[in-house]
């Protein structure tokens, strides 16, 4: 399994092994803050008015991200007692699922319907929109498969897709006018 905020860092992989980080990447609030971080730093204020949360809850979400290393303050942004966050670069993955205990499958299966969930969200953003932003609707572009693979080649084949992700995401640098980000969510699991 694979967990990303932010590819572009091209960062070695980090397997969440902390049943206690898995279950922070599950809980409703810090999904929809995780949201937040993908269109740039935050802090704990914009978040509360954003989420329609108090500001003394984002902040504490925002530190327990920052606790194990998801996020990281921006020190040159600080401006006071505000303190602003961002998220930090990589390629975060879970266990496969026979290296988990049964409190780690639970966590990770609750990551996964959230996700599917957010990906209908998402899609039924972009069909009642798509009208209004002129041919970028063509980046709608979809793909359904069946590979017949063993275990090596699903994970090698999953390797190359995530070099694919890393190879094309654009960094800050060399965002231009003409760059949108546009959401790429994989999903595959066996036939039974």
């Amino acid at each position: 399994m694979h967990y990303g905020f932010d590819m572009a860092g091209q960062t070695p992989p980090r397997t969440i092994t902390d049943v206690a980080v898995l279950r922070l990447l599950a809980h409703p609030l810090r999904r929809r803050i995780e949201q937040q971080l993908r269109t740039g730093p935050v802090n704990a204020t914009s978040l509360a008015q954003v989420l329609g949360e108090s500001t003394g809850l984002t902040s504490y979400h925002l530190r327990q991200l920052a606790k194990y290393g998801l996020i990281e303050e921006i020190p040159e942004m600080a401006n006071g007692k505000e303190r602003w966050w961002r998220a930090v670069p990589g390629d975060l993955r879970y266990p496969t699922y026979t290296e988990q205990s049964d409190e780690m499958r639970a966590a990770t299966a609750e990551i996964a319907r959230h996700n599917l969930a957010e990906l209908i969200e998402l899609y039924e953003s972009f069909e009642q929109g798509a009208a209004d932003i002129g041919p970028w609707a063509d980046a709608f572009l979809f793909s359904r498969a069946t590979i017949r693979v063993d275990l090596s080649l699903l994970r090698e084949f999953f390797e190359e897709y995530i070099q694919l992700v890393q190879r094309y995401g654009a960094t800050d640098e060399d965002a231009g006018d003409d760059r949108k980000a546009v959401l790429l969510r994989m999903f595959s699991f066996p036939e039974i």
